[in-house]
Parts: structure tokens; sequence; C-alpha cells
């Protein structure tokens, strides 16, 4: 089975066959960059740019990783160095690199829709690494991925969503791919920050939760969002005080988990706030595999948007 679409902008619109297609494709790549061989020759002559309009360390070096273990050459465009700075737009930008040829355009942006823009002006693949607040499916991509590895499935799971919900492309991420794959999910966090329209979206597939306590109790994972402390000013949370009381995942809320539940972040974290270091560096914490992990997908992505017909087993045993 081949991915038959140009780009990958959301989970939303991808089924669950291609989700799956996605996760199990990775599996191979995994076992390729974490044993002695590092890199195969499968997008050798492509070029993949990375176009960051906005910070970040994991999502960005984790792609480049990607594309560079595929042997493709990579090209990182300096937006504070660039014609941006200038007044140029999206579009512009993405035809200059266009002309470049470049063959993937991997954009990180604030506005949401971004990368949809350049999608449908563009011949070039273009690989969504989050947009504004509407979703990162990479990284829903690679959430998906651990869970199934550490717990053998994603049918049937019950998962918790804690934080901040409402500003999350994470999370809007999470919410399909789980949803889809036909996990349980719970949403929970203080009413300020859990959209009204989930419920209308997803309706009984989602459970809102805003006790923490009830929320965990029967979970098998809890994925737990960045509080984003730029936006406390807004009013959305009383105090991070408060915050941490009623929905940090403490130490001292562990008793509440089920023993076999897991922790993930997609990171970074604010340790001490919504999650303590004593949890994000625990037993339970599947966190750096999760970084992990996150090279395998996105290979697996840039693989398949490339439309390679290479088996990546056969990859793996021929280098």
């Amino acid at each position: 089975m081949k991915l038959n679409r140009k780009d990958l902008l959301n989970l939303e619109s991808l089924s669950s066959e291609e989700i799956e297609l996605i996760l199990n494709t990775a599996v191979p790549f995994k076992r390729l960059f974490t044993h002695s061989i590092k890199k195969v020759p499968t997008l050798r002559g492509k070029t993949v740019a990375f176009l960051f309009y906005e910070p970040s360390t994991r999502t960005r070096t984790s792609f480049e990783l990607a594309a560079k273990r595929l042997a493709a050459d990579t090209l990182d465009l300096a937006v504070p160095l660039s014609s941006v700075q200038k007044g140029e737009s999206l579009l512009d930008t993405g035809k200059t690199l266009e002309a470049m040829k470049v063959d993937f355009i991997v954009i990180r942006h604030s506005e949401n829709g971004a990368p949809e823009l350049l999608s449908k002006n563009l011949k070039v693949h273009v690989v969504n690494a989050g947009d504004g607040t509407h979703e990162h499916p990479t990284q829903g991509l690679l959430d998906l991925f651990t869970l199934r590895e550490k717990k053998k499935k994603i049918k049937g799971l019950r998962v918790v969503i804690l934080g901040d919900i409402l500003h999350s492309r994470v999370a809007r991420s999470n919410l399909w791919g789980l949803t889809k794959m036909g996990a349980r999910v719970t949403l929970c966090g203080p009413k300020s920050l859990l959209p009204e329209e989930i419920k209308r979206v997803f309706g009984k597939s989602v459970r809102i939760e805003y006790d923490l306590k009830k929320a965990v109790e029967d979970a098998d994972a809890i994925n737990v969002l960045r509080i984003q402390k730029e936006r406390q000013s807004q009013g959305f949370i009383p105090s991070l005080t408060e915050y941490i009381e009623r929905y940090g995942l403490h130490q001292n809320k562990i008793s509440w988990l089920k023993k076999d539940c897991i922790v993930l972040h997609p990171g970074p974290m604010n340790r001490g706030i919504e999650i303590d270091s004593s949890v994000a560096d625990g037993e339970r914490s599947v966190i750096l595999e999760q970084v992990t992990n996150g090279i395998a997908i996105r290979m697996a992505v840039l693989y398949l948007l490339a439309g390679s017909t290479l088996n990546p087993q056969a990859a793996l045993e021929n280098s």
C-alpha cells in the first residue's frame, strides 16, 4: 500500500488505514537507525527544506536527522535572516524554494492553515511541522507509535490528554489520531482551557473531566501538555500555583494511577509545573522514547510521500 497523497497537513484527513501504514513503515526505520546502520540511500538526490517561522528544537532536529538518514540533502532557511524580514510573503518564499528545485518543504508557522496555503499553490511535498493551534501531525503520529509500541495496541486504550487543550495543536492531532484508531480519550484540565467545540466535533468518542483524580483512575496512558505560561496573563488560569495543585502531574498523585499507566509529554517540559521531575524521569515515563520514535515516524512520512516503492525492511537488510 502506498500513501496516495502529496502532502501531510493533518491527521483529520487521514484514514485509519493511512495512519496504520505510516506506523507500520516506521517500525523497520526505527530498527535501522537504532542499530549499526545509520543511513540508507532511499532519498538520495532529494532535497528537504526547513521553513520554521517559530522556534523548535525537537521537531526541526528530528526532521533533519530523518532526512539525512534517508540520504537526502537538507536546506535550513534561517527565517530571521531571510527576505521574510523584508516583507516577503509566505507564498513567495515557498515559490522561491520550489524554483530552487527542493523536493520537500517542512514548515512550522504561527498561523493556522499556513501549510495548506503552500500545499495548494506548490508542486513540492509539504509537511506540516505545526501550524498555530491547528495541528502537529507528526507529533500525533509519534505519540500513537509510542502507545502501540508500549501497549501492543491502540484500539480500546484509555488515554488522558491533560492540560491546555485550548491552545494545543498537539492535542488536536492526538484527538484525531486516537479516535480514528479506536482509543477512548478523556480530556482533563481547567474548564477555561477545554474548548467547547470538542464535544460538537468528537461527540461521545471523547469524555471531558475536570477532576484529575477521576480522569486518570482507569487510564492506560496520560499525555501531559505544556502549560503555556505566556498565556497566563490572558486570564485562562487564576495562577500557576492553583494549576499545579489541581492539574500538575506530580509525585503525590502517582498513587491515583494504575500500575501499568505510562506518561507521555511532547516537550518542552515545564518541570515542576505540569509535570514533576520525579514523574518525567521515572519508570512510567516514555518521554525520551517519544523523541527517538519521532525520527522513525518522520523517516516514514518522507519516504511515503516521496512515493518510494522499496520496502523499508529490504533497505535495512541490504545495507
